[in-house]
């Protein structure tokens, strides 16, 4: 009898309908059942492993209750835990949005506590089996580094270690380790129901493939060079496409997904398929498109892809490449009340930070010579030097883009182990940090953060970057909220919009802080 493996998991939800994914660990039909309806998908097979996306449509109202059958047998809701609900999204958008990034998979013991915190996405996930319907989000939005793929936890290590003795021997290698990576993320009870009953909306960053992906075009060559690397992106990006695009795209997106109809009508395994997709959207990024964007009624939600679509020219570096950005232009002028932007690396670091960046970039493509550029390179890649300010054109045009809007834009994001609130001086442009979920950085560090980002960093910024020559940003912004170090995640509530992050207290959460904005 077919079984669970990951699932089932709440992804796209609008005003009439929603789509549950699940992993089995057989070939089945798979079948939900709500409100006296019942919607069924067969699974497609990829390396082994078995998918489906159920699409619920023509929807009416909110769902109090769904269950799972795989070919006929019911496998959830599990016994002892509270339904599993929809909330569909009310045509004037949601009232309430979670999110954070920086997830580490490591069990809730002690002993793991003591190393990385409490996991808040699970104390989320218990803080809602007695919440109010007032506090239900209607969306959560995982901004990033979902998994770490290079720093797996020692049971995973142990895992890759009963598999082989190849290199990377620490890290993922290859599409069965990935699953097993997703598996280990997200099948912890209190976790694998919060999913099953809150909406979720996903973009990857660095450690979902490997810390500094596609910092540069000379760490696209050094890395290159291992030999195991290729294995590892085709992997990455393949198991990025099933276990988080497909679900960010709606019925019909998902529909005229040429590679899912060959997947779902090939009837075989479609490991071959899937890997020649990835091999090619990492080799030619322009090939296919992982930023999405969705009406939410008072809001336009555009989640960018920050990691693949980067155009690495030297000289001529940009966040998005051309056919990127024109897509970026044309949502950004579609019509809406304000803009949520999804973008896993913050826009607007402390602006000392921000000049440090731009003065690094303009060094690595030789502005003090080549002697200066071997070395600023490798300063860029040991300290992350890799945000919208590394790519300064991109953040130049972003930034006159937006301030042209003349409307409030929010701009989420994570990465940076730490969270904090920016505002433009001048206009209403916000960025929002919200991180990690469950990765602090220890004491040493986090006063180093607030020394060098906060402090020095403030001050000599600006003058390193008019050594080099840089042209001073489109406009100004100051932080006016934070540093936060905790492991955290955060909620926008509409309308009068606001941000609240929470901590963990174990199995519950409690608000560290409210922002006003707009």
């Amino acid at each position: 009898m077919p079984a669970l493996v990951v699932g089932p998991m709440l992804r796209y939800v609008d005003s009439a309908s929603a789509s549950i994914f699940v992993e089995t660990d057989e070939p089945c039909t798979v079948a939900v059942e709500a409100s006296g309806r019942s919607f069924e998908s067969a699974t497609f097979t990829v390396h082994g492993h078995h998918y489906a996306i159920v699409d619920m449509t023509e929807l009416s109202q909110n769902v109090d209750s769904y269950a799972v059958t795989l070919d006929g047998a019911r496998v959830w809701p599990l016994e002892g835990r509270p339904p599993s609900r929809i909330r569909l999204i009310p045509p004037e958008g949601p009232s309430r949005m979670m999110f954070g990034s920086c997830r580490t998979t490591a069990p809730h013991e002690t002993a793991s506590v003591l190393i990385h915190g409490y996991d808040v996405l699970r104390s989320y996930g218990c803080h809602l089996t007695e919440a109010g319907e007032e506090e239900w989000p209607d969306l959560l939005l995982l901004l990033g580094d979902q998994v770490y793929a290079d720093s797996p936890s020692a049971d995973m290590l142990e895992f890759i270690r009963e598999r082989r003795d190849t290199e990377p021997k620490n890290e993922i290698a290859d599409f069965e380790e990935y699953a097993e990576l997703y598996r280990r993320a997200w099948t912890d009870p209190d976790i694998q129901w919060l999913l099953s009953t809150v909406s979720s909306a996903m973009i990857f960053d660095d450690h979902d493939l490997r810390d500094d992906w596609n910092t540069s075009q000379t760490w696209r060559e050094q890395i290159a060079q291992t030999g195991w690397w290729s294995r590892r992106v085709v992997a990455g990006l393949g198991a990025y496409w099933i276990y988080q695009h497909l679900g960010n795209l709606s019925p019909e997106e998902r529909a005229a997904d040429p590679l899912l109809s060959k997947l779902v009508d090939g009837g075989g395994d479609g490991a071959a398929e899937l890997d020649a997709f990835a091999a090619q959207a990492d080799a030619e990024p322009s090939s296919n498109r992982w930023s999405y964007s969705r009406d939410l009624g008072h809001a336009r939600l555009i989640m960018i892809d920050t990691r693949c679509a980067r155009q690495l020219t030297p000289g001529d570096r940009r966040m998005l490449d051309p056919l990127e950005w024109a897509w970026l232009e044309e949502e950004v002028a579609k019509p809406a009340e304000r803009l949520i932007i999804g973008s896993s690396i913050p826009f607007l670091l402390p602006e000392g930070v921000h000049g440090v960046q731009n003065w690094n970039e303009a060094l690595c493509d030789g502005a003090w010579g080549p002697t200066v550029a071997r070395l600023s390179e490798n300063f860029r890649q040991a300290v992350d030097l890799e945000h919208w300010a590394a790519f300064r054109r991109s953040f130049e045009d972003l930034s006159k883009l937006l301030v042209e809007l003349d409307k409030p834009v929010l701009i989420l994001s994570g990465d940076v182990h730490y969270s904090y609130v920016a505002k433009a001086r001048t206009s209403p442009i916000y960025q929002i940090v919200c991180s990690p979920i469950r990765n602090p950085l220890s004491r040493l560090l986090r006063w180093a953060n607030v020394f060098t980002q906060f402090g020095i960093a403030t001050l000599i910024g600006g003058l390193l970057a008019r050594s080099a020559k840089l042209p001073r940003p489109p406009f100004r912004w100051k932080i006016i909220k934070g540093p936060w170090f905790q492991n955290a995640m955060a909620e926008l509530t509409f309308p009068g919009t606001e941000a609240t992050w929470y901590e963990s207290t174990g199995d519950d959460v409690r608000k560290v802080d409210t922002v006003r904005l707009e």
